[in-house]
């Protein structure tokens, strides 16, 4: 497989892997594991939500929730403003999204941190305020993009991009380094990296990211992944894994999480997506987190082809388009910096 069509292949698994995690823990979303069980058993393909489920009623088997729709939201607005995020347009696409998803008649609107900062965009509040107590998961949760369009090198770069993606709702260091651990890991997968050679990057990336925003929350988010992975070498149930982790919607619960699905998996996309729909809470952005990670580091190629179809024929996502955007960003990016290197020599 040549440079070009690696890179394309491993795109591609970050978004499709990203929206088979997400739609295999929708019907399971903010349930604990004792009612997954009562209601589905054990979750091993796609299902319909319970009927009237707090937040995912009208939705299908297969379908997404706001996890991949804000990502592929977030990589539109990326790849429309060449990479350099504009901050106003980005609070009206996420304020257009849920008002789509209104009309559309579902309930799985936009997170509290999201929410809360788009509610002071509108009264005239900063960018670099709106987001200041903003540490749930919702900026890891559709960073993927971002780790498609920047490369690892110069680490700063991925960085300062993940921060401005971050900033508006997410300007925690908390969120921030969970969501730069995130990006370092696709970014990885995107030129080629295995998963555990993408951790020393992510830890590096979360402990560098964990210093920008506002010193709010977790304090030590690479220490909280590094104690999820190691608890997963252990050869510890999922089960087990949640009640040490933590599954819930903060950033330093379901990142290390998401961290530790992976590793159980053995970096198989499929695995993750099922170990996390059963995993209890917040189901559908650990799928999606971990599947974002996994998928960027064995390709769609490495993808169950079953669960691809699946995904795609249940949605409409433009997976190809997006990724030749994205993709482009990131030579862009490349380009940039080798002609700024040689003018330094």
């Amino acid at each position: 497989m040549s440079g070009h069509d690696l890179q394309f292949d491993r795109a591609c698994g970050a978004l499709i892997g990203m929206a088979i995690g997400d739609a295999m823990g929708m019907p399971s979303q903010t349930l604990p594991r004792t009612d997954i069980i009562r209601l589905y058993g054990r979750i091993t393909t796609f299902v319909d939500p319970f009927p009237d489920h707090p937040v995912s009623h009208g939705l299908k088997a297969a379908q997404v929730t706001d996890d991949t729709e804000q990502a592929f939201l977030l990589a539109e607005r990326l790849i429309a403003d060449q990479g350099a995020l504009d901050e106003t347009r980005w609070a009206q696409d996420l304020l257009g999204w849920e008002a789509d998803v209104r009309e559309r008649g579902l309930r799985d609107l936009l997170g509290p941190s999201s929410k809360a900062a788009l509610d002071g965009i509108m009264a005239g509040k900063p960018a670099s305020e709106t987001g200041r107590n903003g540490t749930t998961n919702g900026a890891a949760m559709r960073i993927s993009p971002v780790g498609i369009a920047c490369p690892i090198n110069p680490m700063s770069g991925l960085l300062d991009a993940v921060e401005l993606a971050c900033r508006m709702t997410h300007n925690t260091g908390e969120a921030i380094a969970g969501a730069a651990a995130v990006a370092a890991v696709v970014s990885c997968g995107i030129e080629g990296l295995a998963f555990d050679a993408a951790i020393e990057p992510a830890l590096q990336a979360a402990a560098i990211g964990q210093k920008r925003g506002f010193p709010v929350g977790e304090q030590e988010m690479a220490q909280r992944i590094s104690a999820a992975l190691a608890a997963a070498d252990t050869g510890l149930s999922a089960e087990a894994l949640a009640d040490g982790i933590g599954t819930s919607v903060a950033s330093h619960e379901s990142v290390a999480a998401a961290f530790g699905v992976v590793r159980l998996a053995g970096c198989d996309p499929w695995e993750a997506a099922k170990i996390a729909a059963n995993i209890g809470d917040d189901t559908d952005t650990i799928g999606a987190i971990a599947g974002a990670m996994a998928g960027a580091c064995v390709g769609q190629s490495g993808i169950a082809p079953n669960a691809v179809k699946t995904v795609l024929d249940a949605n409409d996502l433009p997976l190809e388009k997006i990724a030749s955007g994205l993709l482009r960003l990131r030579s862009n990016s490349e380009k940039r910096f080798a002609d700024n290197t040689r003018v330094e020599r």
